[in-house]
């Protein structure tokens, strides 16, 4: 059976529209469609988290492996940031599925596609490094006045602080993995994935 087209639109608040995303994408299935059905999914979830509805049910179809193509309007419909976006064309290369952001003239199964694929990998990386540059000042600073951050008292439980949850959202808004922020950050790792509960149920609040 030949793979279906996914066409994605996302908007920032429920305030806004997918509509004006729409006519791009659809004069864009028309061309390139060939004959494959064509199936939409619409969120109006903020960038900042992928915890989406419509994001969830797009990447079952794709392990189900019936999606083939996966469209957007531009790339920051995809993610908030680098870090997000390339992690999402990295699963999306690893199971085979092409990708097309039509404002951008990005097509993965092009040369060109691939190249900018790169260029975002590297501002990822770029991303990363410098949150995580300001995240090891804040702990310099903190402890230079005498703050606790890392570690625990005898018998004291971890707690999971504003300045670490807001340091948590910016380390992985960027991409990096919930390991890598929980060794950086001094938690552990259970501490982190309540942290990304906590930010995913947070935006689900602001929308």
């Amino acid at each position: 059976m030949k793979k279906a087209l996914a066409v994605y639109l996302r908007v920032s608040t429920a305030g806004q529209d997918v509509k004006s995303q729409e006519p791009d994408l659809r004069a864009w299935a028309r061309a390139h469609g060939r004959g494959s059905s064509v199936r939409w999914y619409r969120d109006r979830f903020t960038g900042a988290t992928l915890n989406r509805p419509e994001m969830r049910r797009l990447e079952e179809d794709i392990r189900a492996g019936r999606v083939g193509t996966v469209v957007v309007w531009r790339l920051d419909r995809l993610g908030r940031t680098a870090g997000q976006t390339i992690n999402l064309l990295d699963e999306l290369r690893a199971a085979g599925v092409r990708f097309v952001s039509v404002r951008d003239g990005v097509d993965t199964s092009t040369a060109t596609g691939r190249f900018v694929r790169t260029i975002l990998a590297g501002f990822a990386e770029y991303e990363r490094e410098v949150i995580s540059e300001r995240i090891r000042a804040g702990i310099a600073k903190a402890k230079a006045e005498g703050k606790r951050w890392g570690g625990k008292k005898a018998g004291q439980r971890y707690r999971l602080t504003d300045e670490k949850l807001a340091a948590a959202r910016d380390l992985l808004a960027a991409g990096k993995k919930k390991a890598a922020v929980a060794r950086q950050l001094g938690v552990s790792r259970s501490s982190i994935y309540r942290a990304a509960a906590i930010l995913a149920e947070g935006q689900k609040g602001d929308t």
